[in-house]
């Protein structure tokens, strides 16, 4: 069904299976365009269709629909909410995140509450809360074991552990997560925001090596990054994890000492079309402080941090300066 054909069915006295289903496509279409749609238009659409799902608790519905409608509202909720948190309106994803949790109490939605979870951890850890990362980590861990959330729960874990520096609770997050995912059927579809596959979870573990001082694992990692977040012309279909990717480089030759190098994969990381604005101020800075730390005398090496401080201005309060 096309879009004016589902709202027309969703304005009727009661809403059949078919209409669900359409609902259900269309709620998977939405999270499979997080990675590249532009933030503003996803989230426009993912409110109207938020609105549009949560209108339905007011219709003739089974016991059965009832409970699909409030995890699709969920879903939907999760999505928006990301999507919020990405563009520095961190309050609001906060609220929606809240929503969310919610929805999948009512519903006795266990993937939808552990995803919940999860954005409390990544919020904890774009802000510097590491303990507070552990805490979420854990919690979602309980709420959905055998989902594969709690593979990216074990993962933001091990990002907490790594900027607290001990090495030893990193692997042991890591390898947990490694087994968990190896246990699971492999994703039908890798686009989908909230499924993790192998290539999502080299992307964590990349982060945390880097943090560790790991740097040819780093590099390495970062390297399948790029290669799985771009398709055969070029086209990028995972900006944000790429992003993350070429600060990654940058670190790894800074610490190299190659500035040129560093600061070429520095720049091109803040220059994506779809951006996670927190999560990308949050590892630049960690290039920023190498760059600080070796080259702070070299004027491209302030054009960077000159570059890197404008962009955090546009998300305040997402990291201790």
């Amino acid at each position: 069904m096309d879009t004016l054909e589902i709202v027309s069915r969703l304005n009727k006295s009661d809403v059949d299976n078919a209409t669900l289903e359409a609902l259900r496509i269309t709620t998977d279409r939405l999270c499979s365009e997080y990675p590249f749609m532009p933030s503003e238009q996803l989230l426009i659409e993912g409110r109207q269709w938020l609105k549009r799902v949560v209108d339905l608790h007011s219709k003739s519905l089974t016991l059965a629909q009832h409970r699909e409608v409030l995890a699709l509202s969920g879903w939907l909720a999760l999505l928006v909410g990301c999507v919020e948190y990405d563009t520095g309106a961190r309050h609001a994803a906060e609220s929606t995140r809240r929503a969310a949790l919610s929805l999948a109490s009512e519903a006795d939605h266990a993937e939808v509450a552990g995803w919940g979870h999860e954005m409390r951890a990544w919020f904890a850890l774009t802000t510097g809360d590491y303990r507070g990362v552990i805490a979420a980590a854990q919690a979602g861990a309980q709420v959905a074991p055998h989902h594969s959330v709690a593979v990216q729960l074990a993962a933001q874990e091990a990002k907490a552990w790594a900027r607290l520096g001990d090495r030893r609770q990193v692997e042991v997050a890591l390898d947990r997560g490694r087994r968990l995912l190896e246990g699971m059927p492999h994703p039908d579809n890798l686009d989908h925001h909230f499924v993790v596959d192998p290539a999502k979870f080299d992307f964590y573990a990349m982060d945390c090596y880097r943090l560790v001082g790991e740097d040819r694992l780093a590099h390495t990692l970062a390297g399948e990054v790029l290669r799985a977040g771009t398709d055969f012309d070029g086209t990028e279909r995972s900006p944000m994890r790429n992003a993350e990717a070429r600060v990654t480089l940058g670190v790894t030759a800074a610490r190299s000492g190659d500035l040129e190098q560093a600061l070429i994969h520095g720049e091109r990381a803040l220059q994506g079309p779809r951006q996670s604005v927190p999560s990308l101020i949050m590892t630049s800075r960690e290039l920023a402080a190498v760059v600080r730390d070796r080259y702070s005398t070299e004027p491209a090496a302030q054009d960077y941090l000159t570059h890197l401080r404008d962009l955090g201005k546009a998300a305040p309060g997402f990291l201790p300066t």
